[in-house]
């Protein structure tokens, strides 16, 4: 059999895992996904592929969300329960009991319970749409079972039933108007109510939803009882208990938080702290530092830090100052980021956020092309099947690595500009720290973009969401191939001499040796240079030089005549990754041609400059360019398809005009003088082509949670800065203080009380908040299981 795991919530989709041909597989994969708040468990179901590639249900493990926290953070096995649609559910309902006195037609008093369904709601989809719900409702007891059936609501996951249904309820011969018209005793222990959610399959089988079930037994003190209840499995789910000892186990680590966001305005305090630890000196007294400080050995702890700082754009100059520090005590060149580092783990967090789309464009199409394909790549001898040709394979592994080898080393002009930035930044600051070494400035880039970035993505394509599914087997090992030989070029540092001697197996030293070695060394090191240098290094040819846009435009002269119609006319513009021309007509030759590096800002050009809509200005050394795109969307790619173009141009503007000069001012700030500088800040381009879903608001929550989980450290931190501060000798305490990063005793401390006082505040608001749950049984806390 061929085993995978799939990991689900009854109101998510899924995330497939490994297929192993074991029968005691080793998945060995981490999965991070959010659920929503108002889940009832977290499945993992194990499925075998058969011999015709159809997935089979082996067993699952479901894990209630009550019982979450006390597997949390540490391994267990769970043992596989069956697989039953029965078991499958989600929603709510929302239900009225009520119990009256009735007189009957010969006169007895007799007790009758009326249960309104009022609605549902978060019912599944049923093959992949609304389901035409439908509630029966028993009362069930020892020697009865009243069932009574609501209508069916067409296409709605939410129906609103809003029916009443009337249940006669049996009581003892010795009533009395004492008993304050409850049920007996006997009966009210064994009288339930059962509310069975069904979807109507018309000519279909119907499909089970769900049901829950009360007590009669709660009308007990109040006669009218009305609560939102969760719905559960047929029976709760315990049907089929004593099959699992047949089905195996599986073995899994879950880590499960949950918080509880507040008012974005409470997290002012703590996001103005963060945002300024760009400009704290040293940079060790900056909170995000005393943050990644204290919880330097959970690794998640670095991840809201930098999704804030990128949210508003200060996220380099924050990397770049952690840099620097971590550079100080780098001692040789060639163990250059080498650990696993506060700086380490922010780039590497940045590049997954930030470098999505950037490993789509470059590698999804060759990774699909390896993947779909059946060519066998093994060359270990030992590993070889019967029948295969180490020849052919060493081929066909070649191939796929040039393919690769090619796809990222063409891919410059597709590098996020705020992952630019920061290898600008790497690479300034390394060649200050060992200005002896020339390969140093390439080995600190390196060793992030090819070898925690590219290799690692190709290494696991599904973690970054360039495959569905985690490869099989035989592919898998062709990626480690790959990924292991992608190191290797990529890797300045061991571009050298000696560098077939960092491979331990014979077999990948003979076939890294089929490689050109230094037309891989000028391509790798042309490949950093663009993505790293503040100019690009010049076109050595015309193949180089790759076409980014082109198309019709209408541009505005550039000579001294009156301004209107007649300055405007249709020009073929055209944008590669060295030059911006413009031609007379597509196939003419350029009337004029100046290199990409030379533009200094991109931006739009207000409708009352020309009274002309979808415009756009080019400003770089000369005088600016002025274009008319054919509608919007077309302004807006030209737009950044030149400024991410220019990203690298030193000098770029920080301000603009967003008019023209004319009759002997600007039309927008009224200055006098074309020289001045520009009236409004230029577009950043740090987030350019990225979308990003940050919420702030979210991420503050995360971090206050951090802080609050160490909030012991944070005292120690502070007493250790006070005895500093102090008392200079010898520290008595070297022991406990040498796990912080402490350079400026006062500052540290500073900002250590500002971080407690803001934690404390917060801490305060949810006390107040979580005095005021939601009463057990409404909407936002409905109950869970039998109600008694």
């Amino acid at each position: 059999m061929d085993p995978s795991c799939l990991v689900s919530t009854v109101t998510a989709e899924g995330k497939r895992g490994s297929n192993l041909v074991l029968a005691s597989p080793l998945y060995g994969e981490d999965f991070y996904f959010e659920i929503p708040r108002p889940f009832q468990c977290l499945s993992f179901y194990v499925y075998a592929k058969s011999v015709f590639q159809r997935d089979l249900p082996l067993g699952k493990v479901s894990i209630r969300k009550e019982d979450l926290c006390k597997f949390s953070g540490r391994e267990h096995w769970f043992g596989l329960q069956p697989v039953d649609p029965h078991s499958e559910v989600q929603g709510k309902v929302h239900l009225e009991m009520r119990l009256n006195e009735v007189i009957t037609e010969n006169g007895q008093v007799c007790q009758q319970l009326l249960v309104r369904i009022i609605e549902c709601q978060g019912l599944p989809l049923i093959s992949g749409q609304n389901c035409d719900p439908y509630a029966t409702v028993s009362l069930v007891g020892p020697a009865r079972s009243d069932q009574k059936k609501t209508k069916v609501k067409k296409k709605t996951s939410d129906p609103q039933f809003e029916e009443t249904f009337f249940f006669e309820v049996s009581r003892s011969s010795s009533y009395s108007k004492k008993s304050n018209f409850q049920v007996e005793e006997e009966d009210i222990e064994k009288l339930e109510i059962k509310v069975d959610l069904w979807n109507n399959g018309n000519l279909a089988p119907d499909v089970f939803l769900g049901e829950t079930r009360v007590s009669v037994k709660i009308l007990r003190n109040d006669h009218i009882h009305k609560a939102w209840y969760l719905l559960q499995p047929k029976g709760n789910g315990n049907g089929n208990k004593s099959k699992t000892d047949d089905l195996g186990s599986l073995r899994l680590n879950v880590t499960y938080t949950e918080d509880t966001v507040l008012p974005s305005a409470l997290y002012k305090p703590l996001c103005t702290l963060l945002l300024k630890s760009p400009d704290v000196k040293p940079i060790s007294a900056s909170a995000a530092h005393i943050l990644g400080d204290i919880c330097r050995e959970r690794y998640e702890a670095v991840l809201p830090v930098v999704r804030l700082l990128l949210h508003h754009n200060r996220l380099v100059p924050f990397v770049s100052a952690i840099s620097a520090l971590e550079l100080d005590n780098t001692q040789e060149a060639n163990t250059i980021f080498r650990g696993n580092s506060l700086a380490t783990r922010c780039i590497d967090d940045m590049m997954k956020i930030v470098g999505r789309s950037y490993l789509t464009i470059t590698l999804k199409p060759v990774l699909d092309e390896i993947c779909e394909s059946n060519k066998t790549c093994e060359i270990d001898p030992i590993r070889l099947k019967e029948g295969d040709n180490v020849e052919v394979n060493k081929e066909n592994l070649q191939g796929y690595v040039e393919k690769v080898f090619s796809s990222i080393t063409q891919s410059s002009f597709s590098c996020p500009p705020v992952m630019c930035d920061v290898f600008r930044s790497l690479r300034h600051l390394a060649s200050k720290r060992f200005p002896a070494d020339p390969h140093v400035q390439y080995s600190a880039v390196s060793s992030f973009v090819f070898l925690r970035f590219f290799a690692v993505a190709v290494l696991s394509p599904n973690t970054f969401q360039l495959r569905p599914h985690h490869p099989d087997p035989d592919v898998c090992r062709t990626l480690t191939l790959i990924s292991k030989t992608i190191q290797t070029l990529g890797s300045w540092g061991s571009l050298s001499k000696n560098k077939l001697s960092s491979f331990k197996e014979s077999y990948m030293y003979d076939f890294f040796k089929s490689f050109q070695e230094d037309q891989c060394i000028e391509k790798v090191k042309k490949f950093l240079d663009e993505i790293s240098s503040n100019v690009s290094k010049e076109s050595s040819g015309v193949e180089d030089s790759v076409v980014l846009k082109e198309g019709e435009v209408q541009k505005r002269a550039q000579g001294k005549k009156r301004i209107g119609k007649k300055n405007f006319k249709k020009r073929w513009l055209r944008v590669t990754t060295r030059e911006l021309s413009y031609h007379k007509h597509k196939c003419k030759e350029a009337l004029c041609t100046f290199p990409v590096k030379n533009i200094r800002a991109v931006e739009k050009l207000d409708e009352s400059a020309f009274n002309r809509k979808n415009m756009f200005q080019v400003i770089h050394t000369e005088k600016p360019l002025y274009f008319q795109a054919g509608n919007c969307v077309e302004a807006s790619e030209w737009i950044e398809v030149l400024s991410q173009g220019s990203r690298c141009t030193p000098g770029r503007l920080s301000t603009f005009h967003s008019s023209i000069f004319s009759s002997g001012l600007w039309q927008c700030c009224k200055s006098q003088s074309e020289s001045q500088p520009g009236c409004k800040p230029c577009t950043t381009s740090t987030l350019a082509n990225l979308q990003l879903d940050i919420d702030c608001d979210r991420e503050a929550e995360r971090i206050f949670s951090l802080l609050s989980a160490n909030y012991t450290k944070l005292q120690k931190m502070e007493d250790a800065c006070a005895s500093i501060a102090v008392y200079q000798g010898p520290q008595r305490e070297q022991e406990d203080y040498s796990l912080f990063t402490i350079h400026d005793p006062k500052e540290t401390f500073q900002t250590l009380k500002q971080l407690r006082n803001t934690t404390e505040e917060l801490q305060a608001q949810h006390d107040t908040r979580n005095s005021l749950t939601a009463l057990y049984g409404s909407q936002d806390n409905p109950i869970v299981g039998k109600t008694t």
